[in-house]
């Protein structure tokens, strides 16, 4: 078995000192394994992705030292196959569609806030991108809040 990791930072700010550490890691990792280390570019999020916060954080790898052994991918670029896939898996029934509002998305992030978990992840935004999913999507679906509370249910019985 071979070893492959990779870094995939977004590119809506510059590389900090938590990406440097990870992609030092995976890169550490990789080379004790004799395997191999990427680099993927989360530029998915158009609205705050920017060319100039992908040229920092390819500097910022290269004065690191931390060279991919393959050429960088970019995620958008691969929008048009994520896409194809995703309707596969709704025609053949492996997946779904989210009709949530982004109030309905926003309800739920606050409910988990008051709830004392913190839903979703990174650099809060203005709502997620139409079609996106988001952890918030998923988190508090009935089956799952069961699941992962026991058999207490909502948060509202417990308190």
């Amino acid at each position: 078995m071979s070893v492959i990791t990779r870094f995939a930072p977004s590119p809506t700010g510059m590389l900090h000192i938590g990406g440097a550490r990870t992609a030092l890691f995976n890169y550490l990792f990789a080379k004790r394994h004799n395997g191999k280390f990427l680099l993927r570019i989360e530029d998915t999020d158009r609205a705050r992705s920017s060319d100039e916060a992908t040229a920092a954080i390819l500097e910022g790898m290269e004065w690191l030292g931390l060279t991919p052994d393959a050429p960088p991918v970019m995620q958008f670029d691969q929008a048009a196959r994520h896409t194809e896939i995703a309707l596969d898996m709704i025609a053949r029934g492996t997946a779904f569609r989210c009709y949530a509002t982004p109030e309905e998305l926003q309800a739920r992030r606050d409910l988990g806030e008051l709830d004392g978990v913190r839903v979703g992840g990174g650099v809060p935004s203005s709502g997620p991108r139409p079609g996106a999913l988001t952890m918030s999507s998923w988190a508090y679906a009935p089956e799952r809040s069961r699941r992962r509370r026991g058999a207490a249910g909502s948060a509202a019985a417990r308190h």
